[in-house]
Formats: structure tokens, C-alpha cells, sequence
């Protein structure tokens, strides 16, 4: 599964884990992204990847 919503392209962010004495190690963090149903413009029910904010937010139409 691409870690990559369909509707705003938010996708994974890479950054530095740093520990108490300060040695920086490479971390990552993952968007939320949830497979769910949704309708398109066309009115036609497919999957996606979409990010749990555009979910909340009311962007994507959820099929029932």
C-alpha cells in the first residue's frame, strides 16, 4: 500500500531521532493513511488511500 493520500499527496516525512546524549539517528514518520470507499465525481464507488485529516475534514465523500 502507498503510504500517500490520494486527495492532499501527504505521504511520509523523514527526520532525526535524537537521543539524551544527542547522537542523531534517522527516523521516519508516517502519515495516517486508511483504505476506505469512496465516491468519486463520476458518482462510481472505488477504494482509497486517504489521510485520516481529509476523512475528519469532510474532503472525501465515504460510501456507505
Amino acid at each position: 500500500m502507498s503510504r500517500k493520500c490520494e486527495v492532499c499527496g501527504k505521504g511520509q516525512v523523514s527526520g532525526n531521532m535524537v537521543s539524551h546524549s544527542m547522537r542523531h539517528t534517522r527516523r521516519k514518520w508516517n502519515a495516517n493513511i486508511q483504505k476506505v470507499k469512496i465516491v468519486d465525481e463520476n458518482g462510481v464507488v472505488r477504494r482509497a488511500n486517504v489521510c485520516t485529516r481529509c476523512l475528519r475534514s469532510g474532503l472525501v465523500n465515504r460510501a456507505l
